[in-house]
């Protein structure tokens, strides 16, 4: 927990750092302080009216992605920053914060081209240094999956043939995680939630089913995707002990 508050104010000491760079952007470092000392009401209240204000201001997208719970609809946010406003003080923080998402959903080859962006057009940036993390290649991940596997439970040959998962969605707020949880419950579906932390940020990611087939679980997922309105992914098994 301790490394995890020093990481998350190693962050907010960047972005304040970069503070004084394109002043014309809202100021939304005080929004900022309240979220990292857990005071986001004040923040989430001034949201709306920040947003009528300046709706096109990449500051204010950005405090609204810090502010979005749901992680798919952050990462549209802040693909939206670092394409349409490419020289905001916050695009250096957008691209890392998608690198941050998509590492701890164990999309490495996606996290990894975020961290090539981050190095390529912010070679100055301070979040190279906290994002530059051992990223497996795709060889790597391949040998890891398809190494066998140490079952002690009985009828050993029933628990082998499942193979794949589904990754439904990581959540920056628990509590969403745990409501997507319910309903997967709900509707007698197997669900787990597991968290990883990225950068000083903890997700929340949400695993559903277990399927013997690539494609069973493709079907599954196009399913979910459509009732839950997700942007979930096919993983293996394997994957959620990494």
């Amino acid at each position: 927990m301790l490394n995890k508050i020093k990481a998350s104010a190693v962050i907010f000491f960047f972005i304040l750092i970069n503070s004084s760079v394109l002043p014309q952007e809202v100021n939304i470092i005080p929004f900022l302080k309240q979220i990292e000392n857990g005071e986001r009401e004040e923040s989430e209240n001034r949201l709306a009216q920040l947003i009528k204000e300046s709706p096109n201001d990449p500051s204010v997208k950005f405090l609204k992605a810090v502010l979005t719970e749901n992680g798919a609809d952050a990462v549209n946010l802040y693909r939206e920053i670092i394409q349409k406003h490419p020289g905001s003080k916050y695009a250096d923080a957008s691209v890392y914060r998608l690198y941050s998402y998509y590492y701890a959903l164990g999309s490495y080859n996606t996290a990894k081209s975020y961290l090539s962006k981050l190095k390529k057009d912010y070679p100055n940036s301070p979040y190279i240094k906290i994002a530059d993390k051992s990223i497996p290649s795709i060889d790597e991940e391949i040998k890891i999956d398809n190494e066998p596997q140490k079952i002690e439970e009985p009828k050993e040959e029933i628990v082998k043939q499942y193979k794949y998962t589904i990754q439904a969605g990581a959540f920056s707020n628990g509590s969403n995680a745990e409501a997507l949880k319910i309903n997967f419950e709900n509707s007698g579906y197997e669900v787990q939630v597991k968290n990883k932390i990225v950068g000083g940020t903890e997700f929340h990611v949400v695993y559903v089913g277990k399927f013997t087939s690539d494609d069973e679980a493709k079907e599954f997922l196009v399913n979910i995707n459509s009732k839950y309105n997700l942007d979930g992914r096919v993983i293996l098994l394997s994957e959620l002990n990494k």
